[in-house]
């Protein structure tokens, strides 16, 4: 089992970094958060402030960069941080 886990963690920081690192600086990124941007009228869909992020309320495991427009939304940064603790 230690080493199963060990190996879905390799591949989980693999992923993580891919994302992290390559994804979100792509052009086919940069289009889709432009995408959901503008479906939400670059505001916040938590509290109504200008948003200048897009947080995913779900992710593509294994296929990053497939994730549905629906699993996105527009987010300011202060909203942002509390998604994430």
């Amino acid at each position: 089992m230690a080493l199963k886990k060990w190996i879905f963690e390799v591949n989980r920081k693999r992923r993580r970094d891919y994302y992290r690192n390559d994804y979100l600086k792509s052009d086919a990124w940069q289009r889709k958060r432009y995408v959901v941007m503008k479906r939400d009228n670059w505001l916040c869909v938590y509290c109504g402030a200008k948003a200048t992020q897009v947080h995913h309320n779900r992710y593509a495991k294994y296929n990053i960069g497939k994730e549905p427009i629906e699993w996105l939304v527009s987010i300011c940064n202060s909203c942002h941080e509390k998604q994430h603790k």
